[in-house]
């Protein structure tokens, strides 16, 4: 697997999916098969607190089981690890999240933030890497833009691909104006930024 540039980067987007159309589907059945809920606003999975704003973020959510995916999660792993060798060089990086599976329906949007702000109860690890991989063809949806950074770096991600980020860079998900997108959302973490 090889991602895209290769220089230290806080934002590197594959060049290859990491996922076929058919794990792709597998991701979405097994997200849709587990409870649905309305996104929250600053909160983690597992940890209450959050609070259910549609001014900010609308979208259902659900959480894989590790014991699932167990497949999906050691690739996503593998990918992590590279990519981070490759290009952020954080220390102590693993997977300490269960993936939280994501739909925007049409109207559905996640507000400028960031991940790593959230009061996590059991740091560190602490977030430090975040990865979004779009599971729909991207002819079933319009809009849904991932933006980092102010709008300077648009993701225009296609069906199995993923792009990692440094979990303290500010992003969004502009508005689904048609559709029905949907997305894998991971965060990996690490010992605290020294």
């Amino acid at each position: 697997m090889i991602t895209e540039p290769r220089w230290k980067s806080y934002i590197v987007e594959t060049t290859t999916p990491i996922f076929t159309p058919k794990q792709c589907q597998m991701i979405i059945d097994a997200g849709r098969s587990e409870p649905k809920n309305n996104a929250e606003v600053g909160s983690s999975q597992g940890i209450k607190g959050g609070i259910y704003d549609t001014k900010t973020r609308t979208s259902h959510i659900s959480w894989i089981p590790f014991k699932k995916m167990h497949e999906m999660y050691k690739q996503i792993e593998k990918i992590m690890k590279q990519t981070n060798g490759n290009h952020f060089g954080f220390d102590g990086m693993c997977i300490n999240e269960m993936a939280q599976y994501t739909e925007y329906p049409e109207g559905g949007f996640y507000d400028w933030h960031v991940d790593n702000d959230i009061n996590m109860q059991n740091e560190p690890p602490v977030r430090k890497i975040s990865m979004t991989c779009l599971l729909s063809p991207e002819h079933e949806f319009e809009g849904g833009d991932l933006q980092l950074i102010k709008e300077d770096k648009v993701a225009k991600l296609k069906q199995g691909h993923a792009i990692f980020f440094a979990s303290f860079i500010r992003h969004r998900v502009a508005p689904v104006t048609r559709g029905n997108r949907k997305s894998l959302v991971m965060w990996f973490g690490g010992t605290p930024f020294k």
